[in-house]
């Protein structure tokens, strides 16, 4: 399947990506193989096949509380803490 420069760069712009210019044409290959696979799939013979269905329940395992962390134990891994919470970069 063809996927064009102007292709990427939408999907970049979609995505809020930004590329260098060294970027876009691997990405480009990328993207033609990736769909040349999925278009492949159309010629395998499912006749027959079930369709996957999500009609019937998901098995489901019993909620049973049971014990947790000590806060102690929760940030003993912590690169940092502060005041017994986990310390995190500030993101605004």
């Amino acid at each position: 399947m063809d996927v064009t420069r102007e292709d990427v760069l939408r999907c970049a712009a979609l995505t809020r990506l930004s590329l260098r210019e060294e970027e876009i044409e691997p990405l480009r290959r990328d993207m033609a193989r990736m769909l040349s696979h999925a278009q492949s799939l159309d010629a395998l013979d499912l006749e027959g096949v079930e369709p996957a269905s999500l009609d019937r329940p998901l098995p489901r395992r019993e909620d049973t509380p049971r014990e947790g962390f000590t806060q102690a134990e929760a940030l003993a891994n912590a690169p940092e803490a502060h005041r017994g919470q986990f310390a995190v970069p500030r993101v605004l």
